[in-house]
């Protein structure tokens, strides 16, 4: 039977990570609630929610896990003319709200995404805590693309991205990289397989490996002032 988590105790343990479930792949607990210490329980032991309106709050782990290195991020030549080509800047905790409420809105295919109200809450007051950050890709004032995610020591775990205009969402990531490897970052968490994520350079790994690799990297500060505003 599936875990569930009492909404009320967010120090109640997840099962353990072998529990999850294969179909659906990772589906390990329901229940609980996301609250900042909850959520950042969650994530330093490698799982995150994903559920929609019509459902608890569901609670994933998935084997094998997709995941960057940021100093290895595969640039293409064509993706490399358009940055060189392009107007466009990035900056990074700009806009929070702006970028995961993008992230947010339907797809061009008519359907909505997982990231409900409650959602949005949730990681805003992770921001507000210095746990979530947004990369912004801007083309002078105008919002085109931009993602967010959650870190933990020298781990980024990349939550969504959106992109208004071609390889707007690209360029944001490959600027995140270029900061993450100054910073001394090592692992990108990116879930689940994407073939928008595997032409950056994404590759899978067991759930076992992803879990050391948080094990060694979490604790780690990283090697530069991460996301201070200079």
């Amino acid at each position: 039977m599936l875990c569930w988590l009492d909404s009320s105790d967010d120090k109640a343990p997840f099962p353990a990570l072998e529990d999850a479930l294969e179909e659906p792949n990772g589906l390990l607990a329901a229940g609980g609630s996301l609250r900042p210490e909850r959520l950042m329980a969650a994530y330093r032991q490698g799982i995150f929610p994903w559920f929609d309106e019509r459902q608890p709050i569901l609670w994933w782990s998935p084997n094998p896990r997709m995941i960057v290195l940021p100093d290895k991020l595969h640039i293409s030549k064509s993706l490399k003319k358009h940055i060189k080509n392009t107007s466009f800047n990035c900056t990074f905790d700009q806009a929070f709200a702006q970028v995961i409420e993008a992230c947010a809105e339907t797809r061009e295919d008519g359907h909505g995404t997982w990231i409900t109200d409650d959602m949005l809450q949730a990681y805003n007051n992770l921001h507000h805590l210095g746990h979530a950050h947004s990369i912004e890709v801007w083309d002078q004032d105008e919002l085109v693309g931009g993602l967010y995610g959650v870190n933990i020591g020298q781990v980024f775990f990349g939550e969504s991205m959106f992109s208004r205009h071609s390889n707007a969402s690209k360029q944001g990531f490959a600027y995140l990289c270029q900061q993450l490897t100054h910073w001394g970052y090592q692992y990108i968490d990116c879930q689940i397989k994407s073939e928008h994520l595997e032409s950056l350079g994404a590759h899978e790994v067991s759930r076992a490996t992803f879990r050391q690799a948080l094990d060694e990297y979490c604790p780690k500060t990283p090697l530069n002032s991460a996301w201070v505003k200079e």
